[in-house]
């Protein structure tokens, strides 16, 4: 008996995790190096004591119950526990309980095995806050690059947009004054030249509005995302249905980042996915913003995972996440793409978003 106590003693002080044997009364029968290092005492100390008497009397009990729901139970129980070591340093240790069973079939003791992943939690911990520092860096990215689109909109639409208009009217202006004698060639080349000055006026207009649309700072998210839909439809002939429902004032961070998700979403439809048809959702309800963009174009291959189309999925879901919202994205080759974004909003409870 003594020899076979011995072997179970040497292939348990070969396991470098803490190991140990109980009977079915939670009495320790066998417990390896390891343990015993972890709780500071003996083998004489632990062997025929219950865990109430060797850890705290806290994580005792803990023990006790686990053991308990093992033995009722016969089935194995797996469980992460925090507790403090013997340099008073807060520990992680991932923890697993089996029942032993006897000839019978009957459950006639416990063994565990106990690994300590301080070094993983920590690492894990590491590795949550550097995303949370990277999304916030994002976040902040976002903000600072919407800011300048803002600027360069304005001026766009200010400066360069007034003084092409000056220079129309003055185009204009020398046309009147032409007398009857003016030759053919002046004045078509006048007539070019308003031509330029008018195609020019669109440009800058359209370019102005790409970068930041008035609408979505005066009139609001449902008005710029019609404005938006509209422009898609003229520029790529796709065919928009819209279901814009009510949602009431939002924050200009919440109204940007969702003009924007549909604004990539609306190009994926018409540049990669090569839709005619697409239908775009606003709705509020709950204190959560909902937007759904669902086209019938090509869909996604997924062995393009990596294509550049993958880069402005990922920077819609961001714009989601750095909200505490989601985005799903849910497509098949052939068979259409639906991008569905639900963020939440405190101002929409309760009303479904109108006020």
């Amino acid at each position: 008996m003594d020899t076979y106590v011995d072997l179970q003693r040497a292939i348990l002080n070969n396991i470098p995790d803490q190991a140990w044997l109980k009977d079915v009364g939670s009495r320790y029968v066998l417990v390896n190096d390891a343990f015993m290092a972890a709780c500071g005492r003996s083998e004489a100390e632990i062997l025929g004591s219950t865990p109430d008497k060797v850890w705290s009397e806290e994580w005792g009990q803990v023990y006790l119950d686990t053991d308990k729901a093992v033995v009722a139970s016969g089935i194995r129980r797996r469980y992460e526990e925090c507790r403090h070591g013997q340099d008073g340093s807060l520990r992680w240790f991932d923890t697993i309980k089996m029942p032993i069973r006897g000839q019978d079939g009957a459950v006639v003791g416990t063994v565990g095995i106990s690994r300590d992943i301080t070094d993983r939690k920590r690492s894990e911990q590491e590795l949550l806050e550097s995303r949370a520092q990277l999304r916030e860096l994002s976040a902040y990215l976002q903000s600072v690059r919407e800011a300048e689109r803002t600027r360069i909109s304005r001026e766009l639409h200010d400066e360069l947009g007034q003084s092409l208009t000056a220079l129309r009217l003055g185009l204009s202006f020398i046309e009147a004054q032409q007398g009857p004698d003016a030759g053919d060639a002046c004045r078509k080349h006048l007539q070019m030249l308003k031509q330029i000055a008018d195609s020019t006026v669109d440009a800058v207009q359209r370019i102005a509005a790409d970068l930041r649309p008035p609408l979505l700072d005066e009139l609001g998210l449902t008005a710029a995302i019609e404005w938006l839909a509209e422009s898609f439809s003229e520029r790529g002939g796709i065919a928009c249905e819209l279901a814009l429902q009510p949602v009431g004032e939002l924050s200009a961070e919440l109204s940007t980042a969702v003009f924007r998700i549909a604004q990539e979403a609306l190009t994926n439809a018409c540049r990669h996915g090569r839709a005619d048809r697409v239908r775009v959702e606003l709705s509020a309800a709950g204190g959560t913003l909902r937007l759904v963009v669902a086209d019938n174009g090509r869909g996604i291959d997924a062995s393009r995972a990596g294509h550049r189309r993958s880069l402005g999925l990922l920077g819609m879901r961001e714009r989601a996440l750095m909200l505490g919202g989601k985005l799903a994205v849910t497509s098949e080759k052939g068979g259409g793409t639906r991008v569905e974004a639900q963020i939440p909003n405190a101002g929409t409870a309760g009303n479904g978003g109108a006020r």
